[in-house]
């Protein structure tokens, strides 16, 4: 096991090595205000920590990789940005396209498609995409990784939220997009459990019982053409796109009163900053949340205890890339394996200008929600938030907790209380059927229970 990563403290002489390359010592890659220089985050906690145990000890930062991540904030979703420059909806014809007119055998669905809208190239080429499953993808290896990744609901939970989102509102690019359009802002518990519900769709496989419940047709396999999984990511990706061209025209205004205005980096007629922020939504920081959800989550569920064996991990990662690849992200683009993927996300970490004050909104709406359903005197919603807090502190760092202004437990170690009696049960499992079975009906059990929330407002999963 790796947990030392957790607690190990900062040394002095833990600093990057950086290569002294023309591209670097002349800074080229700083094109964009957002970006900052690879060595003034040097300190941060997690870095050091990738740095450390995660990458080979010979490593230095690649000009190469730099320039790609930069060049990557210029870049948007160029199939949906063209239809969405035509003021084109595309999620449900595109949908109907491909499944017919009768998606779940529901009459009510029926729907007729523009036979412009199919003629149009943006349109054909995702059509094209959505229809079948690229030739790379193995469902066998995105099964196994489906069944890993669902296989500790609580923790997939506490990571989503404390590690995945809670490290994201450090970086101000990340959280501006949030911010402007109100996102984990206000509402922030739709916004999580429709974030959650993303992830579980993912993540659904033969086994996972989800559409005997639903009366669904079952799934024949992870992210099959048709699937939850398959439809969110359409939707997602339409929603993004919508959200991409708003920003672009000014139109997000929720951080009025939140974030100063001159922070936000405002064009002098109130749109988005390209030159500053790159454009919102881009291919680059669709990676960053690509590995948010994936090798992060990943990562934390080894800490905590899970055993995940190597081909679980390298299942997450092919899950994850067919997902961002419906989600409009540049397959050339994504790190190939999981040692590739930690050099670019602590490339990436390297260069982004940090703002834990643009974040703290986002970092409370989502610390307050406990007390905030149990009620603000409630003993039991103050001990959630204490864990939640401490989850972030330990996997992540005291430095981003403190930028974040998260409570600090004296006894916030205790969440690795989980480490050995997680190892035990996984170690058990693998070795005992009995325990196999009884694990997964628990895990089954506890998993319909974590999903009260979509299992009222969310048609799929009532």
């Amino acid at each position: 096991m790796d947990k030392k990563i957790i607690n190990t403290a900062s040394t002095s002489t833990d600093k990057p090595d950086f290569q002294s390359s023309k591209a670097q010592s002349s800074n080229t890659y700083q094109r964009h205000g957002r970006t900052t220089a690879i060595n003034d985050h040097s300190d941060l906690q997690v870095l050091k920590r990738i740095k450390r145990y995660l990458l080979p000890k010979d490593f230095t930062i690649s000009p190469a990789l730099l320039d790609e991540i930069v060049a990557g904030y210029d870049i948007g979703d160029p199939l949906a940005d063209a239809l969405a420059a035509q003021n084109i909806k595309f999620a449900k014809p595109l949908q109907h396209t491909i499944l017919g007119n009768s998606l779940n055998n529901n009459p009510a669905n029926n729907y007729l498609v523009n036979k412009d809208l199919v003629n149009n190239p943006s349109f054909s080429a995702l059509t094209e995409q959505f229809s079948n499953h690229p030739d790379w993808f193995d469902p066998k290896l995105a099964q196994i990784g489906a069944v890993a990744y669902r296989r500790y609901p609580l923790m997939l939970i506490w990571l989503l939220r404390n590690v995945a989102l809670m490290a994201g509102y450090s970086i101000p690019a990340l959280s501006l997009p949030l911010i402007q359009t109100g996102a984990l802002m206000h509402d922030a518990l739709p916004r999580l459990m429709r974030t959650y519900a993303y992830i579980l769709a993912v993540s659904e496989h033969p086994s996972s019982n989800m559409s005997t419940r639903n009366q669904n047709k079952p799934i024949e396999q992870v992210l099959a053409i048709g699937s939850e999984g398959w439809r969110q990511s359409i939707q997602v990706r339409q929603i993004h796109t919508l959200v991409r061209q708003n920003l672009l025209k000014g139109k997000g205004n929720a951080a009025t009163g939140v974030i100063p205005n001159a922070e936000q980096h405002h064009n002098l007629d109130g749109s988005w900053n390209t030159d500053y922020w790159g454009i919102p939504i881009n291919q680059t920081d669709m990676i960053a949340t690509h590995l948010q959800f994936s090798l992060l989550i990943m990562r934390g569920l080894r800490l905590l205890g899970a055993r995940i064996s190597t081909e679980e991990a390298e299942g997450i990662l092919h899950l994850w890339n067919l997902a961002s690849y419906w989600m409009g992200v540049d397959l050339d683009r994504l790190p190939k394996d999981e040692a590739a993927c930690w050099e670019w996300l602590y490339t990436y970490l390297s260069i982004q200008q940090l703002d834990f004050k643009m974040g703290q909104p986002l970092a409370k709406a989502l610390h307050d929600l406990p007390r905030q359903l149990m009620g603000e005197d409630n003993r039991r919603g103050r001990f959630v938030e204490m864990v939640n807090a401490s989850v972030t502190r330990t996997l992540v760092g005291d430095d981003i907790g403190d930028g974040l202004d998260l409570p600090k437990s004296k006894i916030r170690f205790g969440v690795l209380s989980s480490v050995p009696i997680l190892f035990a049960l996984d170690t058990a499992r693998q070795h005992n059927a009995s325990v196999a079975h009884k694990l997964e009906a628990f895990r089954a059990k506890r998993q319909d229970n974590m999903n009260w929330w979509l299992k009222k407002n969310d048609d799929y999963y009532k």
